[in-house]
């Protein structure tokens, strides 16, 4: 590797104490023979275990760490949002805090970050999830193919590599609602992947479970994308040309062949089909408005409640400090 590659690490915790210290030993001795700059960015989600004293003691023995505590959970690409606006270095990886992405498969991630591309995603061999988290994470795929295109959101992974500028494109975005694969196409088109290894979670359980990941979906289709909108435009359409088919027979049947015109049955069915139609569609546009609702109020993707880090201005260890920050600007 180049001596020039500077390194900012961004890991979202969620209840992760089992595999914390082990995350830190294995990047820590991965990184440094890779590049002498590095950061290790800790950033806590409020998950109510005990491992944001475990991030404050590895700040305080180790100036390359950094921890970020999250006022309450906001979810994973919120507080990866957060870790990247703290980031220092020129070359962004995200990786999960649960040891299933190895260390071993930085340096060709890293490698894979040439000069013509802007982000290199670790997309795994082989997922190693259970049934639903995977059907879940394939419907979370579906919905980013709309915005990121189709091959592209094939390979989405949080093992991720991206250069630190495409920060910029975002750097005002306010909404609750995040997703950072959305966000880099935002500043970039210039995608790659690279297969890597995907271990098997040794210690924890995971946090993203199969409803959080539909929820995700439906979150990025009806916060990133007008598909549910096409979609609905369709459905409507395609219920008026059948309306208008039957309406067509009934009509014809009685002027030319002189049978009668059906009863209530059939005047209900049809009301059922339209009125279905309309309610849809309706639901559809109430999820646009409350987006509009939710963004009026300038709500923010995250509140940082402390930070654990060594002084800028010590070179040695020394005790790590933690303080309130009022904003959710870089760190």
């Amino acid at each position: 590797m180049s001596n020039q590659l500077t390194v900012s690490v961004v890991i979202p915790v969620y209840r992760a104490e089992q595999t914390l210290v082990d995350l830190y030993r294995q990047l820590s001795d991965a990184l440094s023979k890779l590049t002498s700059e590095f950061e290790i960015i800790f950033v806590e989600d409020g998950g109510g275990d005990g491992s944001w004293p475990i991030i404050e003691d590895l700040a305080r023995t180790d100036h390359r760490v950094r921890g970020i505590r999250m006022s309450r959970n906001y979810g994973q690409h919120n507080a990866i949002l957060c870790g990247i606006r703290a980031a220092k270095h020129g070359t962004i990886l995200t990786m999960d805090d649960d040891l299933q992405h190895p260390v071993s498969e930085i340096a060709p991630m890293l490698a894979a970050l040439k000069p013509e591309f802007d982000v290199v995603y670790g997309a795994p061999q082989e997922e190693q999830h259970g049934l639903l988290r995977d059907l879940a994470s394939r419907l979370t795929k579906i919905a980013l193919a709309g915005t990121m295109g189709a091959e592209t959101a094939r390979n989405v992974s949080a093992f991720r590599v991206f250069r630190t500028r495409l920060r910029e494109g975002f750097k005002e975005y306010r909404n609750p609602s995040v997703s950072i694969d959305v966000l880099l196409t935002w500043t970039t088109s210039r995608f790659t992947v690279i297969k890597v290894r995907h271990v098997p979670r040794a210690k924890g359980a995971s946090g993203y479970t199969p409803g959080k990941l539909i929820r995700h979906a439906v979150n990025l289709m009806t916060g990133f994308s007008t598909l549910p909108l096409q979609i609905a435009s369709v459905v409507g359409f395609v219920f008026v040309l059948f309306g208008v088919s039957i309406l067509s027979y009934v009509l014809a049947n009685y002027f030319i062949r002189g049978g009668s015109v059906p009863g209530f049955t059939f005047l209900a069915s049809m009301i059922s089909i339209f009125s279905g139609a309309q309610l849809f569609a309706l639901g559809v546009f109430g999820e646009y408005l409350a987006r509009m609702h939710f963004r009026s109020m300038d709500r923010p993707p995250y509140l940082i409640g402390e930070i654990a880090a060594l002084p800028e201005s010590d070179n040695i260890v020394t005790q790590s400090v933690s303080r309130p920050i009022q904003e959710n600007g870089i760190v």
